[in-house]
């Protein structure tokens, strides 16, 4: 479904500010067209298998890590990361590489992040292949933080919340990031893990005991649970539905767009990409009948693949 991987043939460690340094790698085709790709989370990280959403012999795969996340320096930092400390980033990735334009894909946080860079610097911007619309806001982390996905997933709910006080439970997202925060180690990797192991637990249709197990790792939900707290607790950094504003689309509305949806996606609710189509109508939209979130699952795959190679080309 997916490609082959290629390895990177650069790779390096980007200084973005006096704090945060980037892990970055270029692969595919040194002379291909260039493509970013922008990870989920936020504080997920990029993973090898992310270059095979990428025909190889005619991209340019552009990966890195954002701020605090995956290889990047330090480790789970939040002081200067916001989304728009981002969408710098990723300029001064473009330039550094001296890319005119190039193609952008995300999915989940991703598809957040790229609409902020799109709106930011729709002059850059080639296409948009995005998957699992997520636009941060307050009715999204209600749906899925506070009430909402708890309805379908009761047994990993109760795990969830179980280090939260009751009395502290009707505001789950500033809770965490209370002990998220915390100065006590034990308390905040408790935290952290039973964060990640939510979000793993219900970001498939058929649900990975692999990923599940991954949130147990200790720098992986230290990082993830920490910087999505933090871009959740302060909305993203924007205004509530920013980023359907229709003057914001207007902006984009000339980028070609193709957005991949999983029908039972919980973690990112059709809800939001159907009000993405209904304000940017001249995006394609797929909803996928037998999926939920994950870019892994074989039906969203095939579609994100097959929109990477109609447009390799322009």
């Amino acid at each position: 479904m997916s490609y082959a991987l290629t390895e990177p043939f650069q790779s390096g460690n980007l200084k973005v500010s006096d704090i945060h340094t980037l892990y970055y790698e270029v692969s595919g085709n040194k002379d291909g067209a260039p493509v970013v790709f922008l990870h989920g989370g936020p504080g997920g990280g990029t993973d090898p298998k992310d270059r095979g959403f990428f025909n190889p012999e005619k991209y340019k795969i552009i990966l890195f890590d954002q701020r605090g996340s995956g290889k990047s320096k330090p480790t789970a930092s939040l002081e200067e990361n916001t989304t728009w400390d981002l969408v710098k980033d990723i300029e001064t990735i473009r330039e550094l590489l001296k890319i005119d334009k190039w193609h952008v894909f995300g999915g989940s946080w991703g598809s957040t992040l790229s609409l902020a860079y799109a709106q930011s610097h729709p002059d850059r911007v080639k296409s948009l292949v995005l998957r699992g619309i997520f636009t941060l806001r307050k009715s999204e982390l209600s749906f899925f933080y506070q009430d909402g996905a708890s309805h379908l997933f009761p047994e990993a709910w109760e795990e969830f919340i179980a280090p939260i006080p009751e009395a502290e439970r009707h505001d789950i997202v500033l809770a965490y990031h209370a002990q998220l925060n915390s100065v006590d180690d034990q308390t905040r990797i408790t935290a952290a893990k039973a964060w990640s192991k939510w979000e793993m637990s219900t970001s498939r249709l058929f649900v990975d005991p692999a990923q599940v197990a991954h949130a147990e790792e200790d720098d992986f939900a230290n990082a993830f649970a920490r910087i999505e707290n933090h871009y959740f607790v302060n909305d993203g950094f924007m205004r509530d539905g920013q980023l359907l504003d229709k003057q914001e689309i207007d902006k984009i509305r000339h980028i070609p767009t193709v957005v991949v949806q999983g029908r039972y996606d919980v973690i990112c609710p059709a809800t939001t990409a159907y009000a993405l189509k209904k304000v940017f109508p001249e995006l394609t939209l797929h909803i996928v009948p037998d999926a939920g979130h994950s870019s892994r699952e074989p039906g969203i795959t095939k579609l994100l693949v097959e929109a990477t190679d109609k447009f390799a080309d322009l």
